[in-house]
């Protein structure tokens, strides 16, 4: 019979000895990373053109850099900044609450709310904003007037359209009334994200539909919703300069007032550019945070933020330095 201390004694000496602590390890392989020389060359010749193209514009004096720093925190461009947000906002709001009644009814057992929810979408997905915008601009050629009354019978109350709907209300209409449509989209790939299993667990309780749907299914789509509503909104930002058509003194018509009388077209074009840059980049970040915020849950730890991985970056290179640092002083 063999014993124990045979099968230790026929073992070599490294691998029966243990490994003796404060042991010297100079004499084991280096690991060298692998060196991408391809990615190294092509990183320096994207900066190169980085470079190249920064240079092309600070040092251009076709811009006007002192014109624009002037105009850039001028009345007209502020008043015209906070005119594109307040209509930002209002048509963001109205037509998410016009959009979410939309996506309810297309997801309706009823046949005649779907069909109508469907091609209310259809309708305003089809036709360009700016054909929406003139059409409701012109819409005093089709209804002169509108009436409150009982119907085929007499008003009690008659109002001139020309009278009613001014450039800023026909701009609040017609947005609000596009944007709905996507909203509804929006919201109805949402709600198709979350499993059935939720909704049948739901009514297995004894919840209704309507708590079913603000308690349980609405928070869980959320974290769809999100990133393509912050989407949503940085495009309406920016596609709210279309109703610059309609004489409404957003922060692009602000601009074109002044270079219509200055002929400083460049620079006043770029202080409109920087104006959308400097709100969207706010609203951007905006975006990120709340998209994080509506991730708990979905995994065990949420993903960093920006500043986050800038410090885990820069504590990986200090360590890097440092184990640099130890291998010279150890030489």
């Amino acid at each position: 019979m063999v014993s124990p201390s045979d099968l230790t004694a026929s073992l070599p000496v490294s691998a029966s000895a243990p490994a003796t602590r404060g042991a010297k390890t100079d004499d084991l392989p280096r690991i060298v990373p692998r060196r991408h020389i391809g990615r190294l060359l092509s990183a320096a010749v994207a900066l190169l053109l980085f470079a190249m193209a920064v240079n092309s514009v600070v040092r251009n004096r076709a811009f006007q850099w002192e014109v624009v720093g002037r105009y850039f925190t001028s009345a007209a461009a502020l008043d015209g900044l906070l005119l594109t947000l307040w209509l930002t906002g209002v048509v963001m709001v109205l037509g998410f609450l016009l959009g979410i009644p939309l996506a309810v009814m297309r997801l309706s057992a009823n046949p005649v709310l779907a069909s109508l929810s469907w091609g209310y979408v259809w309708i305003f997905r089809s036709t360009p904003l700016l054909v929406q915008l003139l059409f409701w601009f012109n819409i005093g050629a089709l209804y002169p007037t509108l009436g409150l009354g009982i119907p085929f019978g007499p008003q009690f109350v008659t109002v001139k359209t020309v009278n009613l709907l001014g450039p800023a209300l026909t701009a609040v209409i017609g947005l609000t009334l596009h944007e709905a449509a996507y909203a509804a989209e929006v919201v109805r790939g949402g709600i198709l994200s979350v499993d059935a299993g939720q909704t049948e667990a739901a009514q297995a309780l004894g919840i209704g539909k309507a708590r079913t749907l603000r308690r349980i299914v609405v928070p869980q789509a959320m974290r769809s919703i999100a990133p393509t509503a912050g989407n949503m909104l940085i495009g309406t930002l920016k596609g709210t300069s279309i109703v610059s058509v309609l004489a409404v003194h957003d922060l692009l018509y602000s601009a074109q007032l002044v270079y219509n009388q200055t002929y400083q077209v460049i620079p006043l074009l770029m202080v409109a550019t920087l104006g959308y840059i400097t709100v969207t980049t706010v609203l951007g970040v905006g975006q990120f945070h709340v998209e994080r915020h509506y991730a708990r849950g979905a995994a065990r730890a949420l993903p960093p933020t920006p500043a986050q991985r800038l410090a885990a970056a820069g504590r990986a290179r200090l360590a890097t330095y440092g184990r640099s640092l130890r291998s010279l002083v150890s030489l």
